[in-house]
């Protein structure tokens, strides 16, 4: 069973900044993306980054040159720094793990930008 648990989400004022982290756990043989989607309300669920294996990375083009996705292979972690924030970036942020042949989803962290 695999689990993920993330952390780092809060309220922020616009231009501030936050880093998100997602651990992944249990049984893992296989791993071909990680990533970080959110859902803002009344919205649909969308990409914000993610990142392969391989360290490719994709963003989506609302958060290009203020969001940075990383990850840590050895600790199956995943990493999300927000700079620069805006009132639209308030969603519910959820982590996504791609692997054993589907994919995992973490119960989500809020990300709240306000003054």
């Amino acid at each position: 069973q695999v689990q993920l648990v993330e952390s780092g989400g809060g309220l922020v004022q616009p231009g501030g900044s936050l880093r998100l982290s997602c651990a992944a756990s249990g049984t893992i043989f296989s791993i071909y993306a990680m990533g970080w989607y959110r859902q803002a309300p009344g919205k649909q669920r969308e990409l914000v980054a993610a990142i392969t294996d391989g360290g490719s990375t994709n963003y989506a083009d609302s958060v290009k040159g203020r969001f940075t996705i990383s990850r840590d292979n050895a600790k199956n972690t995943v990493y999300l720094q927000m700079n620069s924030l805006k009132p639209e970036d308030t969603a519910v942020y959820y982590c996504n793990l791609g692997a054993n042949g589907r994919d995992y989803w973490g119960k989500g962290t809020l990300v709240t930008v306000s003054s």
